[in-house]
């Protein structure tokens, strides 16, 4: 049976994409193997069909723990056997490529992000040269590859004469029942993933005076210390709730529950601006409208299915004007509610992994 390694940074629990990709090619007739981090604390796995295995580091953050797991990785992957290694992101290349040019396995880059062009990498011009030198000096030798919108997709092909596959994120397809909790008189905006730069809450927490509603936020990441901070300075601890990280399969559940989907972004960076967000798709399939951005993926989308507000300018007062449209505009909330249903039917990870399976089978 042919083998296939993932490597990510992160502790596997929470990585949507990566366990339906897993799955996927372990039910497929590879033997899956989904390598990630475990720190102090870390909890325990929820069990998979696909083996985990998670590398223990004791640094949690910035280059010394980048340094310690990449060091880890490439010791695990060197005296262990696999036909393909598949590095997600850069931050896990540099020792699958060691690794590839020390034995003969296929090498594949998954690019979730367009990495070097994150917003906490572009401001910051030291991180951002070592990220870029990664992604200059290493990343043409990963022939094989695919990520998650044609946009990135386009620049990759344009940068490096890369020919990658768009894989994206999106859930299985179910029948999409309404919850009886979402109602007009209990309505929960929800903002889920990570609690990052250049995601527009700087902008959102703010919003939530003028807005006849709760926020519930699920997550967390490098911009929760300052969510905490401007939810306090606004005086909104009673309109904003941290929900913090939970596991996929319970967002699911309170994502249906929810009364409109927020996905948020800065034009800063290439990143943002291509972005096609794992939580875009999440609301449909819950069946919730959602106000997202006028970018050229959510656009292009939105364009075929009408399933969202977007937001030309990312400002307080643009927020506060599309989602109180939403909540006062009864008709326009069934409409977009309609077409999430109709949406979900044509894109799901039911016709998406067709698209993955396609690929590992072209590379071998």
């Amino acid at each position: 049976m042919k083998s296939i390694f993932f490597t990510v940074t992160n502790s596997l629990i929470y990585d949507q994409r990566m366990i339906r990709i897993c799955n996927t090619m372990q039910e497929n007739g590879y033997n899956v193997t989904l390598i990630g981090t475990a720190h102090f604390g870390s909890k325990p796995l929820t069990k998979q069909k696909f083996t985990q295995k998670r590398l223990f580091c004791i640094f949690k953050k910035g280059f010394l723990f980048y340094a310690e797991y990449n060091f880890r990785l490439f010791i695990y992957l060197l005296f262990r056997k696999s036909t393909i290694i598949c590095c997600i992101d850069l931050d896990t290349m540099l020792p699958v490529w060691l690794i590839g040019k020390l034995s003969n396995r296929i090498l594949v880059y998954d690019a979730h992000e367009y990495f070097t062009q994150q917003k906490e990498i572009v401001s910051r011009p030291f991180i951002y040269r070592f990220w870029y030198w990664i992604e200059r000096n290493f990343m043409p030798s990963f022939t094989h590859g695919y990520t998650v919108s044609q946009s990135i997709a386009d620049e990759f092909k344009n940068l490096y004469g890369l020919d990658y596959s768009v894989i994206r994120n999106i859930p299985f397809t179910e029948e999409i029942l309404l919850s009886k909790n979402r109602t007009a008189n209990n309505r929960i905006l929800l903002y889920q993933g990570a609690v990052n730069e250049a995601r527009g809450l700087e902008y959102l927490i703010p919003a939530m005076k003028h807005i006849n509603a709760t926020l519930h936020i699920y997550g967390t990441g490098n911009f929760i210390s300052q969510t905490e901070a401007l939810i306090k300075v606004n005086h909104l601890e009673h309109k904003i709730i941290l929900k913090g990280n939970v596991l996929p399969s319970a967002l699911k559940n309170i994502t249906k529950e929810a009364y409109i989907g927020v996905n948020l972004v800065e034009n800063t960076g290439k990143n943002q601006y291509y972005s096609l967000a794992n939580k875009f798709f999440d609301y449909i399939h819950a069946g919730i409208p959602q106000i997202s951005m006028d970018f050229p993926e959510y656009r292009k989308i939105n364009n075929e299915f009408e399933i969202a507000t977007l937001l030309k300018e990312l400002h307080e007062h643009s927020i506060v004007e599309a989602i109180n449209e939403l909540l006062l505009n009864e008709s326009k909330y069934n409409l977009l509610q309609l077409n999430c249903r109709i949406a979900a039917q044509q894109l799901n990870w039911q016709n998406e992994e067709k698209k993955l399976i396609q690929f590992y089978k072209n590379i071998e």
